[in-house]
């Protein structure tokens, strides 16, 4: 009955990044007590697992400021509504024309909305030219992710900014 008992082993990673070779876990703890470091396993699945002496406080600081960094970096996309009525004058297009044009200038998408009210929907094929009116005029900065389509009594579309 000679059994043999298993110590568990780890492959250790100096804070230098040489390899340590590997070494028991009592072993590669007062290797990491020397330095006045933490021990930290970095790829538990790997045979034998290996572990990292590093300053782990350090280490999560430096991954949040990363995480910040990132964030700060990548780009929100907001949707912008734009409302019109099938009576919209001419003024009141051309107004809310420029605004269309402004948000896709600011890389915005933007919901074109034309709401009908009591018989108005009668005359949809007014409220649709008024939309290919509107890609028509916006065409330069954005075109159209969505076609104009009826959503109840909505006539509904979604802009997209050119890249």
């Amino acid at each position: 009955m000679n059994e043999m008992i298993r110590v568990p082993q780890v492959r250790v990673i100096s804070d230098s990044g040489d390899q340590l070779g590997i070494l028991t876990v009592r072993e590669a703890l007062a290797a990491a007590r020397e330095a006045e470091l933490d021990l930290v396993e970095v790829a538990p699945e790997a045979d034998p697992p290996v572990c990292r002496i590093m300053d782990f406080g350090r280490y999560k600081y430096q991954q949040s400021k990363k995480l910040s960094e990132s964030r700060r970096k990548a780009s929100t996309v907001e949707i912008k509504e734009v409302k019109f009525r099938p009576k919209t004058a001419e003024h009141d297009y051309q107004f809310k024309l420029r605004n269309i044009l402004r948000f896709l200038g600011e890389k915005n998408k933007i919901k074109v909305s034309l709401t009908f009210r009591g018989r108005e929907i009668t005359h949809a094929n007014l409220g649709q030219e008024l939309m290919q009116r509107v890609i028509r005029d916006a065409a330069e900065l954005g075109g159209p992710e969505q076609t104009p389509r009826l959503e109840g009594r909505s006539l509904v579309m979604i802009l997209n900014p050119k890249q």
